[in-house]
This record gives structure tokens, C-alpha cells and sequence, in this order.
């Protein structure tokens, strides 16, 4: 089976989805950002802090190239500038999980590990420079996205019918 690729802005519950939808389906979970991490033996954050955005990009291009020679049987979940790779497309079939931005940010803010996940996105801190991004972003997600799904206001078991329904297993 062609891997599914999960795409979105941060927050929107990738990660989330890509392991429930592991539970329930003879697939594989990958979450690209673990990948980075157990690689560098470092945070995103960290890689940052330490090393700065383009040695990160760098750093995902090079999970990308291994997802698209390796990998197979599995749904993706990806960190949100991942779209950018050059051969998303060869990994797999991309699936924008689309939100508003005021939706995504609430599901942050509002969590119960609230602190946690505005420390592991630390954009967030911002509602005006998160907006902005998200502004500069959602075309581009479109623009590579093979499905698109909004996932507002829908449970696991939903989004993950909506997928299966419409990629052939």
C-alpha cells in the first residue's frame, strides 16, 4: 500500500490521527519529527535553538528522502513546514487535515496539557505571528494536497472513515 502523508498546520492533530488510524488499520505510524529527533538526539525545539531553521529543513528533506525510498504501509505524520520537501509526492498520498486557525488554536490553548503543547509550538505564544503563518500557509497546503479534509468538529473514528473512504486500501 502507498504510504498516506499527513499535512497541516501545527496543532491541527496529525499526530493525533496518525495513531489512532495505526490502531485501527493494518498500518504503520511514523511521526516525522520523532524521526529528526532520534536522529539528531535532540528536541525540535533544541535543533532550533542550537542549529537554526535551515539546518532543520535540511534535516527533514533528508527523513523525506528516506520516507519515499523505504518506507511503505504506513501514515505519516509530519511537522507543519514538511510540505516544502522536493519529493512529498513520492512519499506518498498527501492529506491536508484543514482547520481554522481559531479552531487550532483553541484545540491548543484549551487543552488539558495546554502548557505542554504552547511549550512544544512555542508560536503559539503569539496568536498574531501563528495567524500569519497559518495565513501563508494554507494555500501552499492546498496547492500539494491530493485530499483535503477539514477536520473541525469531527471524532477520530470520523476522519478516519473520511480517509479510508477515499484512498483504496
Amino acid at each position: 500500500m502507498k504510504n498516506i502523508v499527513l499535512i497541516g498546520f501545527m496543532g491541527v492533530g496529525k499526530g493525533t490521527l496518525a495513531r489512532a488510524m495505526a490502531g485501527k488499520t493494518d498500518i504503520y505510524a511514523i511521526d516525522t519529527d520523532d524521526l529528526i529527533e532520534s536522529l539528531t538526539n535532540m528536541k525540535i525545539k533544541k535543533i532550533f535553538k542550537k542549529k537554526g531553521e535551515e539546518y532543520f529543513r535540511k534535516l527533514e528533506q533528508k527523513t523525506a528522502d528516506w520516507l519515499a525510498s523505504s518506507v511503505q504501509n504506513s501514515i505519516i505524520s509530519t511537522g507543519g513546514g514538511f510540505y516544502k520537501v522536493k519529493n512529498l509526492k513520492s512519499i506518498g498520498t498527501i492529506v491536508y487535515l484543514q482547520a481554522d486557525f481559531d479552531w487550532i488554536y483553541e484545540r491548543i490553548t484549551k487543552s488539558k496539557n495546554a502548557k505542554k503543547k504552547i511549550k512544544k509550538r512555542p508560536l503559539f505564544k503569539s496568536y498574531k505571528d501563528a495567524k500569519k503563518l497559518y495565513e501563508q500557509r494554507v494555500p501552499e497546503y492546498k496547492s500539494v494536497a491530493d485530499i483535503i479534509i477539514n477536520v473541525e468538529d469531527k471524532n477520530i473514528d470520523e476522519l478516519i472513515e473520511e480517509i479510508t473512504s477515499k484512498i483504496k486500501f
